[in-house]
């Protein structure tokens, strides 16, 4: 029984230095460290410009052209919900032109611009929105009939709705898309000299681009 005992304890004196330095040996290594994370809040008002082409599909008189104007908004951002109210408003030419019993008319398109909500999905620096609100055009009719020509211009009014997409790519720029359709009502041309000439409903299709510079920095550096 003592050469047993005596012999473990031989192997464990052995064993021990080994182990030891089996530990010795093993390179340190620091816990990872989570990175920064950048995230982005929307809070905040903003100024831009915005341009790009307007068209509409009508039977008759097909106005379509381009625009480039500015933008202000303000948004509210809660978890990754954005609310947001914009207004914009762009100097255009969109026109078409049209021959009515030897008259040729020509109505064209001066100004246009909205004032919408917003609501939309972000993620961190990208947002998703549908928008839709209130809806301008100042339109101009000119009749001209052989040296004789007559023009009248008219304040329309009414809806529009759509769609964009908006991302940071700076800490306070961001640019955005956006698809957007305007439905405007009717006006009578024209009635002051008894020659009314009263539109149809005038609708547009849209899609512009704008640039936005966020005031505030709108980053929020997360650990």
């Amino acid at each position: 029984m003592k050469k047993v005992l005596l012999a473990s304890a031989c192997l464990f004196a052995l064993a021990a230095p080994a182990s030891a330095a089996d530990l010795a040996a093993r390179p340190y290594t620091k816990a990872p460290v989570a990175p920064i994370a950048a995230v982005y809040n929307w809070t905040g008002f903003y100024l831009g410009i915005v341009g790009g082409g307007a068209w509409q599909n009508a039977s008759d008189i097909k106005m379509k052209g381009g625009f480039v104007g500015g933008t202000a908004g303000y948004n509210w951002q809660t978890g990754n919900i954005v609310f947001g109210v914009e207004a914009d408003g762009a100097w255009a030419d969109a026109s078409d032109t049209v021959s009515i019993l030897g008259v040729s008319v020509k109505s064209k398109t001066d100004a246009m611009g909205t004032v919408r909500g917003r609501i939309g999905y972000a993620v961190n620096n990208v947002l998703f929105y549908g928008t839709g609100g209130y809806a301008w055009v100042d339109n101009k009719i000119t009749a001209t009939a052989g040296a004789v020509s007559i023009s009248d211009s008219k304040w329309h009014s009414g809806w529009t709705v759509g769609a964009g997409v908006e991302a940071f790519f700076a800490p306070q720029w961001s640019v955005k898309g956006e698809y957007l359709y305007r439905n405007l009502g009717g006006e009578t041309y024209f009635s002051g000299i008894g020659a009314p000439l009263t539109t149809g409903t005038l609708e547009y299709h849209t899609v512009q681009v704008g640039v936005n510079y966020h005031f505030g920095g709108p980053i929020v550096a997360k650990y």
